[in-house]
């Protein structure tokens, strides 16, 4: 089992950045695939980006060009990078960790972009 557990979040500007990361326990993190995604209030919690064991990465298309999955096996991390930020991204953000039907998910952490 994985415990995660996020940070990073809070305000900023249109067209700023922002950095979420999010640290894993338990063991053998580097099996699993990793993820971020975002849920508003009364809708469905949906994709930002993947990124498997491998190394291969996913990305929503409202995530592309704009967003950078990476994962640091080592340090048991998953960070995504958010440039040029838009009002739309302004979410709850969750770290996702998978494999085989086992999913473990973060406490979210809020985004807010402001114009």
């Amino acid at each position: 089992q994985v415990q995660l557990v996020e940070s990073g979040g809070g305000l900023a500007q249109v067209g700023g950045s922002l950095r979420l990361s999010c640290l894993a326990s338990g063991s053998q993190f580097r099996i699993y695939t990793m993820g971020w995604y975002r849920q508003a209030p009364g809708k469905q919690r949906e994709l930002v980006a993947t990124i498997t064991s491998g190394g291969t990465t996913n990305y929503a298309d409202s995530a592309k060009g704009r967003f950078t999955i990476s994962r640091d096996n080592a340090k048991k991390s998953v960070d995504l990078q958010m440039n040029s930020l838009k009002p739309e991204d302004t979410d709850v953000y969750y770290c996702y960790a998978g494999r085989l039907g086992y999913s473990s998910w973060g406490q979210g952490t809020q985004v807010t972009v402001s114009s």
